[in-house]
């Protein structure tokens, strides 16, 4: 009986050894580092908390729109 074990043969034997070494790696679930990425305002909020910057980006204009006139009497 001969068996051709050819390099599609190593490498998925290559890939199932790495899987069972890995497989408390693979569980955890790391969120995701891209910016681009992030689908939810929540998601982007949060990020934005941690990394210490505004979000969402506001202009000057905006942001003394948002001030209290002062009441000069």
């Amino acid at each position: 009986m001969n068996i051709e074990r050819n390099r599609a043969w190593r490498r998925f034997k290559s890939q199932s050894k790495s899987k069972r070494i890995s497989a408390s790696n693979h569980k955890k679930w790391k969120p995701e580092k891209n910016w681009k990425l992030m689908y939810l305002r929540s998601e982007k909020l949060v990020r934005a908390k941690q990394l210490g910057i505004e979000y969402p980006r506001r202009t000057i204009s905006q942001l003394f729109d948002n001030e209290q006139p002062l009441n000069e009497e």
